[in-house]
């Protein structure tokens, strides 16, 4: 019987243990360009202890961006800077992944150096505000991508990947999850196109079955991923049929070969939608848990159990830059600090305390 602690062999990339660091915005591309600068460096090299690291999302276009201060994989001096991050996990025995977000009609002009429009499946505006440079702002109506358009934004992806090989990353995750762009493309309140990219569920999941084979063809399907939160509300997202939805797109993704299937779990009711996709889906699973209480060693069962072949964690690992040593010492956990969560510099960054320099 498997355990968190054994390792494991991702698609060719040898693992030393069973626990990933999910992906976790966290606004501090402060460098040139939007890049990551040498605290970014620290932070996730004091982090690769982890089988796997998930970078925080990386948008592959100017257009892709949602919020401030994210970085980008999509010019040369991103490139460059990213490599300095790799290099580092690398040299420490770590392996790392890009995931690379478009956050399509969640983000907004204020963004975008030439105030361009957002970009979404069709023009329907989410609901609330987000978060900009120049305050809270309502969101604004997308621009609703063309059948001509999509094809561009595809390559994009494919591009954004080629570069994260570029910069040293063992693979890419595409973020398919949480209402941004591919989950907006999957969400019947979202997309209510009428053409091939849309209407019946073989039209919601096209773009994101095109965009993965896309970038499966750039950098092959070993050192591609996705992540998928089926029956998630965030972002202003309603899907009807979350329990056909899903069994379709993975039925679609499985002949590609993909380096794994990253199931994130927003609620107990998930948890069906998780067991029927790991029974169908042959490949590996990655899973971030819904748990009752708080998600740290409790939650490492479920790989002894065999719902997830590895257990992935945000806010703890966030808080805990030596979580896997805590988890197999069942804690103690340093708590995370909500309000240091987004934007600004080491603090709440870098600055939380490892065991050994804890101990009494």
């Amino acid at each position: 019987m498997p355990t968190a602690f054994d390792t494991f062999d991702l698609a060719g990339v040898p693992l030393t243990n069973r626990i990933a660091m999910a992906p976790m915005t966290r606004s501090r591309a402060h460098g040139p360009g939007l890049t990551p600068t040498a605290e970014t460096v620290r932070y996730y090299a004091q982090r690769a202890g982890a089988g796997l690291i998930v970078t925080e999302g990386i948008q592959p276009s100017v257009t892709g961006q949602g919020y401030p201060h994210t970085p980008g994989l999509h010019s040369a001096e991103q490139i460059a800077a990213w490599r300095t991050v790799t290099d580092a996990v690398h040299e420490r025995g770590g392996r790392i992944f890009a995931q690379l977000m478009h956050t399509g009609r969640t983000g907004h002009p204020s963004l975008f150096p030439d105030g361009r429009a957002s970009v979404a499946p069709s023009a329907v505006t989410a609901a609330g505000q987000l978060y900009t440079g120049e305050g809270m702002k309502d969101f604004t109506e997308p621009h609703a991508l063309t059948a001509e358009e999509i094809p561009g934004v595809i390559e994009e992806f494919a591009q954004a990947a080629a570069n994260a090989v570029e910069a040293g990353f063992d693979g890419v995750e595409l973020h398919g999850a949480n209402g941004y762009l591919i989950s907006q493309f999957l969400a019947s309140n979202t997309n209510l196109r009428t053409d091939g990219w849309g209407g019946s569920t073989e039209g919601r999941i096209r773009f994101a079955v095109e965009v993965t084979r896309a970038v499966a063809a750039r950098i092959g399907g070993h050192r591609t991923a996705i992540r998928i939160s089926p029956a998630n509300t965030f972002n202003d997202i309603s899907e009807s049929d979350p329990h056909t939805l899903y069994p379709a797109l993975v039925r679609e993704l499985e002949p590609l070969d993909l380096a794994y299937l990253h199931i994130t779990e927003t609620s107990a009711e998930a948890r069906e939608i998780t067991r029927a996709l790991r029974a169908q889906y042959g490949g590996t699973v990655v899973l971030n848990p819904v748990t009752e209480g708080p998600t740290d060693h409790r939650a490492l069962p479920l790989i002894e159990e065999g719902l997830a072949d590895l257990l992935s964690f945000g806010a703890l690992f966030l808080a805990n830059p030596d979580l896997p040593a805590r988890l197999r010492g069942l804690g103690p956990y340093n708590t995370p600090d909500l309000t240091t969560f987004y934007g600004g510099g080491g603090t709440g960054y870098t600055d939380y305390p490892a065991l050994e320099t804890t101990a009494v």
